[in-house]
């Protein structure tokens, strides 16, 4: 997740919101995790599943999910990501600029 912190923090200015999800997981572990990793983005706990998996489809993490600023879906994708790369940085980017 550090590429994802590193991403956040350098485009929230700009308008990236990340929301970190977390289901069918202990809460006081995941806070754990929260703390000993030092996640700046926020993160949500769906305890029972129903939100994540039954609503949108999470199964397995990661799962990311891009959402333009109308609140409309643009991109969907399950497993790991490099964001860090200029490709991720560019669709950061191109995705920012869209009014």
């Amino acid at each position: 997740m550090p590429p994802v912190n590193k991403l956040y923090a350098e485009f929230r200015g700009r308008g990236l919101e990340v929301l970190l999800i977390s289901f069918r997981e202990n809460p006081e572990h995941v806070r754990q995790t929260v703390r000993e990793r030092g996640y700046g983005a926020p993160v949500l706990l769906d305890v029972s599943g129903e939100v994540t998996g039954v609503k949108y489809g999470v199964f397995g993490p990661p799962t990311v999910y891009v959402i333009d600023r109308q609140g409309r879906l643009l991109a969907r994708g399950a497993g790991p990501r490099d964001w860090s790369s200029p490709a991720a940085r560019k669709v950061i980017e191109d995705l920012l600029r869209r009014p």
